[in-house]
C-alpha cells in the first residue's frame, strides 16, 4: 500500500498537526512572507491543496501556528505554578524556569511567537498580545501576592505592580532570546538571573526602599 493510501487514512486532527508543526518550523526559518506553502506541504508529507482545504490560506493557517504556539507555552507556564500553597517566589521561580526551558526546547516556535508574530501587523500581532497578556496578569498577580505577604497587608500601589510585571515579562522575552542565541547559557541560568535582578528589585520596594535620581 502507497503512502498517499495510508496518509488519507489519517485522522484529521492528525493531518493538521504534522501541517502545523511544518508551518512552524519553515515560518521560523523563513518568515511569514518568504515561507512557502509548497515548503510546508512537502515537509509535512501532504499536498498543497490539502494544506489549503484544511487551513484556507497562508494567513489562516499563521494565525493557527500563533495560537497553537501561544496555548501551548502558556499552558506549560500554568503547569509549573499550579500549586496555590506555595509561597509567591517560588511559584514565580517555577513559572520563569518553565518559561525559559519552553523557549530553549521549542526555538522555533519561541522564534515565531516572539518575533514572526509581531513583525506583520493585525490578525497576528493581535494573537501573539493575548498570550502576551495572559502572562502579564499572572506575574501580577505573583507580584501583589508577595507584597501583601511581606508587608503585612499593605501591598505596593496597584500601578506599581503592573508595571513591575510588564517589565519583567518584557525582561523575559528579551533575554530568552539571548539566551537561545547564545551557546552554553541554559534556561535554569537565564531564569536565575530575572529571578534575582527582578526579586532583589520587588524585596527593596516592598521595603520601600526606593532608588530616586539625584
Amino acid at each position: 500500500m502507497g503512502d498517499g493510501a495510508r496518509a488519507r487514512r489519517l485522522p484529521r486532527a492528525v493531518r493538521e498537526r504534522q501541517m502545523l508543526d511544518a508551518a512552524v518550523r519553515s515560518f521560523a526559518r523563513h518568515g511569514y512572507r518568504a515561507a512557502s506553502m509548497d515548503e510546508i506541504a512537502e515537509l509535512a508529507g501532504v499536498s498543497k491543496p490539502l494544506v489549503y482545504l484544511y487551513l484556507n490560506s497562508k494567513e489562516e493557517l499563521f494565525t493557527a501556528v500563533i495560537r497553537r504556539e501561544a496555548q501551548a507555552l502558556l499552558a506549560v507556564v500554568a503547569e509549573a505554578v499550579v500549586d496555590p500553597g506555595a509561597p509567591p517566589d517560588e511559584r514565580l521561580w517555577a513559572g520563569l524556569l518553565a518559561f525559559f526551558t519552553y523557549a530553549a526546547e521549542h526555538p522555533d516556535s519561541w522564534t515565531v511567537l516572539n518575533r514572526q508574530a509581531r513583525t506583520h501587523g493585525e490578525p497576528f500581532a493581535g494573537e501573539a498580545a493575548r498570550m502576551r497578556d495572559e502572562i502579564t496578569a499572572f506575574v501580577a498577580g505573583l507580584i501583589g501576592e508577595a507584597s501583601r505577604e511581606a508587608r503585612g497587608g499593605v501591598a505596593i500601589t496597584e500601578r506599581d505592580v503592573a508595571a513591575l510585571a510588564q517589565a519583567l515579562v518584557g525582561s523575559a522575552e528579551s533575554l530568552a532570546g539571548w539566551a537561545n542565541e547564545t551557546p552554553g547559557v541554559t534556561a535554569k541560568e537565564a531564569a536565575a538571573t530575572l529571578m534575582n535582578f527582578a526579586w532583589s528589585g520587588l524585596g527593596n520596594l516592598m521595603k520601600s526602599e526606593r532608588w530616586s535620581p539625584r
